[in-house]
């Protein structure tokens, strides 16, 4: 199955956001984890894959990162790898890896088919529940937002002394529901829902109880001194 439009970039970044988790889309919470980044692939990748390895059209997904501590590190996934299949099945992009993996079992070993430069090795993984700070991330980028720990700052600059943290808007997708309400990189969450945050950690563990079909209320610091209060349409909703 061939896929047209991959030409890295933008989509490629966006790729390795959003499959960082691998989590359920409806009840972020719940779900398998598998604890990697990866990325689709692209043209050239594809045509390189299919020259290798001897498949007939190249297809898979790129694993990016292995995340310490997660069943992918436990199964000796690696960086560089390609996964193209799953439980016996054909693993062609990075949301259907996320989909099946999402909806697979936790109690037992399951196969998981990559591609190395030395040819093509079975693995076996042991998924986990997705720890709550991860599943909050995956919401954020439901919404089409990013997050990443910040230093809290007050007036003058970081708060001597103290562990705070904020939670800053690093990327927001075109398009998304961040951008349609007026989400910015740069800003930094102030509440969700109407509870405030204390830290980065907060902003993950409230967003991981947030439903997908509703509008998400945000109150944000942009710039030295301005709150602004934000909705978000639900990415669900049509």
């Amino acid at each position: 199955m061939r896929r047209g439009g991959r030409g890295g970039g933008a989509g490629v970044s966006v790729a390795i956001f959003f499959s960082l988790w691998l989590c359920a889309a409806g009840a972020a919470a719940a779900g398998a984890w598998l604890g990697v980044r990866i990325r689709d692939l692209s043209e050239t990748e594809m045509d390189e894959i299919s020259a290798r390895h001897g498949i007939r059209e190249g297809y898979g997904v790129m694993v990016v990162a292995v995340l310490d501590g997660s069943p992918a590190a436990s199964s000796n996934l690696r960086g560089g790898d390609v996964v193209v299949g799953f439980e016996g099945r054909p693993i062609v992009d990075s949301r259907m890896f996320q989909r099946v993996v999402a909806a697979a079992p936790l109690d037992r070993e399951l196969p998981l088919t990559v591609l190395r430069r030395d040819g093509r090795r079975q693995l076996l993984v042991r998924l986990q529940p997705m720890p709550r700070e991860i599943a909050g991330e995956r919401v954020a980028a439901e919404f089409g937002f990013f997050l990443r720990e910040s230093l809290a700052e007050a007036r003058g600059g970081p708060r001597a002394g103290t562990a705070d943290s904020e939670a800053l808007v690093t990327d927001v997708l075109p398009g998304g529901p961040a951008e349609r309400g007026g989400l910015m990189p740069g800003d930094i969450l102030r509440l969700i829902d109407g509870e405030p945050l204390a830290s980065f950690r907060d902003a993950t563990l409230i967003l991981s109880r947030v439903p997908l079909d509703q509008p998400l209320r945000l109150v944000v610091r942009r710039g030295p001194e301005d709150q602004l209060a934000l909705t978000l349409p639900g990415p669900s909703r049509p």
